[in-house]
């Protein structure tokens, strides 16, 4: 691997659960599951989450294991059953994701995301 796209992927991450907080922001759980909109930005922003992190897990295996407290394979496992089993997918485990492990995971990158900043050597 060329090029350590790190950094960009955690930002990826980062970016995507913001923004998936920010569409249920003041929603209701019933307003959700009546909302198909708001679904499917919510299940791009987690695909996308889901995406980053198997980048993660598939270039940067060292930090990866450095990292045990962001759980990297049930973001890449959530953004598999969404992106295959699109006709499946349980509301319910989407809005509890977003309400309750999003915020977490907001928790965390911050120190991780310093981690691989200062991992990363400068490219100039």
């Amino acid at each position: 691997m060329n090029e350590n796209r790190l950094a960009d992927y955690l930002e990826h991450i980062h970016q995507a659960a913001t923004d998936a907080r920010s569409f249920v922001n003041g929603m209701s759980k019933e307003a959700f599951l009546d909302d198909k909109r708001t679904q499917r930005a919510v299940i791009m922003s987690l695909i996308v989450i889901g995406e980053a992190a198997t980048k993660v897990m598939d270039g940067y295996s060292a930090f990866i294991q450095a990292h045990p407290e962001v759980p990297w394979r049930s973001m890449r496992n959530m953004r598999n059953r969404m992106a295959h089993g699109y006709f499946d997918i349980n509301l319910d485990i989407v809005w509890e994701t977003v309400q309750a492990w999003l915020p977490m995971l907001l928790e965390r990158l911050p120190a991780v995301r310093r981690d691989a900043a200062d991992d990363t050597p400068d490219c100039e």
